[in-house]
C-alpha cells in the first residue's frame, strides 16, 4: 500500500476536524466589517486563533490541502490588515515548505520511472528535499555529464489523495469561507479540482518547461531551467541556484528591489503567451526566484514549476482581453458593454448598468490608466470589499457577468499577479508593458 493512500482517512479526518463550524459561527462579524463596523467588534482572538489553526494544518498536508492554500496565500494582500498579520508568517511559510516523504520512497518512484539502472544517470542525489510542492518534493541531484540538477518527485498515490483532499474541501468550502470575506471559495476549489489530471502529469509539465526554456534562453532578464529527462511522475530539470524566493522581497527587499521584480513579474507574465503560446498560471511567491547580480546589478528572475499552464488556442492572450481593458479606460461604457457581450462576458439577456460595469472593473483598468502604477496591500484590499460588498452598488454587477471557460486561467494569474505585486507593494509601468505585450490593447 502507499504512502498517502494509506494515510487517506487520517488526512480526511484532519481535514474535517478544522474547528470551520465554530469558525463560521465566530467570524460571521467579517461580514459586519464590509459593512463598516469597527474591526474591534469583529477581530476576535478566538477567530485569530481559527485562521492560524487553519493554515497550519494546510501546511502539515500535502495534495490538494496544500495546493488550496498556496491558492489563498495568494490574495493575502486582499485580506483586512488586522486579520491577516497574526499568522502571515504562516502563509509565506505555507508556499515554500511541507513535512518531506523519505528518502527511499524517492528511489523507489526513481527506479520506477527512469528504470533500474537510474543511478547510472543520477549519479548523487541529495538525502532530503530542498523544496516541496502540493504534490511533490525536490531533490537536488547531478547528472552523469556533470550538470546539478532538480530531481521533482511525485509523492506515491498523490493523484488518488490529491482528488480526495479536494473533495473533503469542496464540503468544508461554506465553513472557509467566513474566514476569507471577499473571497468566492467554492469556485476556487472547483476550478482545483478541473486543472488536477494536467498538473499530475509531469509528462504535460515537461512539454511546457521545455517549450518555455528554449523561449527564454539566454534572456538578460529571465532564467528558466530546462527539462533533463521526465516520467509521469518524475521531473529532472537544470538546477535553478538561487538563495530566494519572491516571499523573500516582500519581507524584507528595498523599495528599489521590490520594484525591480514587481516589474520584471509584470513583464513575464505578459511576454510568456507571445513567445510560447502558453500562459504560466500558477502566480505564487515560491514559483518565482531571486537570482543576484554577482556584480552587484538588478537581478534576475528565475520561474519554476509549469504544472499549471494555459495553452491559448490564438497562441497569444486575446486580442479581445486588451481591447477591453483598453476602451474601459477610455470610459466609453457602450462599447464596453457591447463587447462584453461579444466575448460572453454578458449573457445575451441580461441587464446591466454601463456605468457600474466600468465601475466594477476597476482593478484591471487602475493600473493600465497611468504611467507608473503603485500597487498597495491596501489598494488590493480596497477593490476586495468594494466589489464584495452589498452596499456598494458595483457588487451587483457580480452576480450578472459571466466567466468564459477559456477565461478561467487567465483570471486567476491575472488576480494572482496583481495579489504578488500588491504584497511587493511594487510601482511599476504596467500600462507601458501593456501597450508593448498585451494585443489589442494599444490599437488605435
Amino acid at each position: 500500500m502507499t504512502e498517502l493512500p494509506r494515510k487517506a482517512i487520517s488526512r480526511s479526518a484532519r481535514l474535517a476536524a478544522l474547528p470551520l463550524g465554530y469558525a463560521g459561527r465566530t467570524a460571521l462579524g467579517f461580514g459586519k466589517r464590509l459593512g463598516g463596523a469597527p474591526a474591534e467588534a469583529v477581530l476576535t482572538e478566538v477567530q485569530q486563533r481559527t485562521a492560524e489553526q487553519l493554515f497550519r494544518t494546510l501546511g502539515e498536508l500535502k495534495g490538494g490541502a496544500m495546493k488550496f492554500g498556496q491558492a489563498l496565500s495568494v490574495l493575502e494582500a486582499a485580506l483586512p490588515e488586522e486579520l491577516v498579520a497574526p499568522y502571515r508568517e504562516n502563509l509565506n511559510k505555507l508556499q515554500d515548505d511541507a513535512p518531506p516523504m523519505p528518502t527511499q520512497t524517492v528511489r523507489e518512484q526513481l527506479a520506477i520511472e527512469l528504470g533500474p539502472d537510474w543511478q547510472e544517470q543520477l549519479v548523487w542525489l541529495d538525502g532530503g528535499p530542498t523544496a516541496a510542492a502540493s504534490i511533490g518534493q525536490v531533490h537536488k541531484g547531478r547528472w552523469h555529464d556533470g550538470r546539478d540538477v532538480a530531481v521533482k518527485v511525485q509523492y506515491p498515490g498523490a493523484g488518488e489523495a490529491l482528488m480526495s483532499d479536494l473533495r473533503q474541501l469542496a464540503r468544508v468550502a461554506r465553513g472557509v469561507a467566513p474566514v476569507f470575506p471577499g473571497i468566492d471559495i467554492k469556485p476556487l476549489v472547483a476550478e482545483l479540482q478541473a486543472r488536477a489530471a494536467e498538473e499530475l502529469d509531469y509528462s504535460l509539465e515537461a512539454q511546457a518547461q521545455r517549450a518555455f526554456a528554449k523561449a527564454f534562453r539566454d534572456d538578460p532578464d529571465f532564467v528558466i531551467p530546462d527539462v533533463v529527462a521526465h516520467g509521469g511522475t518524475v521531473l529532472i530539470t537544470e538546477w535553478l541556484e538561487s538563495p530566494h524566493s519572491l516571499a523573500h522581497a516582500i519581507r524584507v527587499g528595498t523599495q528599489e528591489e521590490r520594484d525591480h521584480y514587481g516589474e520584471l513579474l509584470t513583464r513575464f507574465l505578459f511576454t510568456g503567451p507571445a513567445r510560447t503560446g502558453m500562459l504560466h498560471a500558477d502566480p505564487h511567491p515560491g514559483n518565482f526566484r531571486l537570482i543576484p547580480d554577482p556584480d552587484g546589478g538588478p537581478g534576475r528572475l528565475g520561474i519554476l514549476d509549469f504544472g499549471a499552464v494555459a495553452r491559448l488556442p490564438e497562441q497569444h492572450l486575446p486580442e479581445a482581453m486588451g481591447r477591453l481593458i483598453r476602451i474601459a479606460r477610455d470610459a466609453d461604457v457602450d462599447e464596453l458593454v457591447a463587447g462584453l457581450r461579444a466575448e460572453g462576458f454578458i449573457k445575451p439577456q441580461m441587464k446591466v448598468d454601463p456605468v457600474l460595469v466600468l465601475d466594477y472593473l476597476g482593478p484591471f483598468i487602475e493600473p493600465a490608466s497611468v504611467e507608473r502604477f503603485q500597487f498597495t496591500r491596501e489598494w488590493m484590499r480596497t477593490q476586495f470589499e468594494r466589489v464584495n460588498n452589498p452596499r456598494d452598488p458595483a457588487f451587483t454587477v457580480a452576480t450578472k457577468l459571466n466567466l468564459p471557460a477559456g477565461y478561467l486561467l487567465i483570471h486567476r494569474t491575472w488576480l494572482g499577479g496583481l495579489g504578488l505585486l500588491s504584497q511587493l507593494e511594487a510601482e511599476a509601468p504596467f500600462r507601458r508593458l501593456m501597450e508593448e505585450h498585451l494585443p489589442g490593447f494599444a490599437d488605435a
